[in-house]
């Protein structure tokens, strides 16, 4: 069966948020089949967002049907915040909702609150405010994303993106979420902990130095590259890209390469039959062994349990 996602809307919300949310929940890839999200958009009638003029599908007390609420941010923090909103997102949240906010849509989470005790994040410029206000929240500023079970916040603008993917992969998996990211032309993956790159542009898939390069490693993840491998086929010292890696992906090459081929793992577990080994082999984890250890690590779960999970979750 579908999964009804609702956007709770008001009067000035971002448009940006809120456009990303319709676009990644809204509109099935072609060549995605199966279950998709029935989406809902819930508000007062009429809402203006921006230069926009919104008529919702239905109240804000439709939110308490949905399985997921999305809270986009809005742009003026110094008015106060439509009690409302809170009433009907704690009110979702009670039945049962899982609730996720873009950007500043975390004031209203942590007003309502459902941060109180949790660690949560919003976009870097206004981590500080929601401290100050809500002196219950742990605010992490230095994170994408933030995935609390029933409750999620990411930062702002691309990182909203980033966490409405993380949805999706949640619910759907990797091979869903990748045809998902390839329609929007868009990363399918940047990890959650990884930093909001506050001092430094988020770089476009042609305009950095490692352009070339990762694209090129995951065309082989099957193979045991080393960072020597890649500076080698960068043409640069190890030291020097192990330095842009850290610049472009937040991450060491050794840490990145292994994000790859768990995910890998991931979407072999989801489409295929393939034993253990195979897969490790497969993604250039060398070992059945290595590979538990490490999938445990990173996901939370043993391969096996992922894929039963995964299987019985869509079945």
């Amino acid at each position: 069966m579908d999964h009804t996602v609702a956007i709770a809307v008001t009067d000035g919300m971002l448009n940006f948020e809120l456009a990303l949310a319709v676009e990644v929940f809204g509109s099935r890839p072609a060549a995605v089949t199966g279950p998709w999200y029935e989406l809902v958009v819930c508000g007062p009638r009429p809402v203006g967002s921006g230069r926009f003029l919104l008529e919702p599908d239905r109240g804000l007390e439709g939110l308490a049907d949905a399985d997921t609420v999305v809270v986009p941010g809005w742009a003026d923090l110094d008015e106060p915040l439509p009690a409302e909103l809170v009433a009907a997102v704690r009110a979702a949240h009670d039945a049962g909702a899982r609730v996720v906010s873009l950007c500043t849509g975390a004031f209203v989470l942590a007003a309502a609150g459902l941060l109180d005790g949790l660690r949560a994040t919003t976009h870097w410029a206004h981590t500080d405010e929601l401290k100050a206000r809500h002196p219950r929240v742990e605010v992490d500023p230095d994170v994408l994303y933030v995935d609390n079970g029933s409750v999620l916040t990411s930062a702002g603008k691309a990182a909203a993106m980033d966490l409405c993917l993380h949805v999706v992969r949640l619910d759907r998996g990797s091979a869903v979420v990748n045809a998902v990211a390839r329609r929007l032309v868009v990363p399918p993956h940047r990890d959650g902990g990884q930093a909001q790159f506050v001092a430094t542009p988020v770089p476009t898939p042609d305009n950095h130095p490692l352009a070339d390069l990762l694209p090129w490693a995951v065309e082989r993840i099957d193979q045991p590259l080393t960072v020597e491998d890649l500076a080698r086929k960068a043409g640069m010292s190890s030291r020097h890209l192990t330095r842009l890696f850290r610049s472009v992906t937040g991450t060491t090459p050794l840490r990145w390469l292994l994000t790859q081929r768990i995910r890998h793992a991931q979407e072999l577990l989801e489409t295929t039959d393939d034993g253990i080994d195979s897969i490790a082999t497969a993604t250039g984890v060398g070992t059945a062994t290595t590979l538990r250890r490490h999938f445990h690590r990173t996901v939370g779960v043993p391969p096996d349990t992922y894929r039963r999970t995964f299987r019985s979750r869509l079945g």
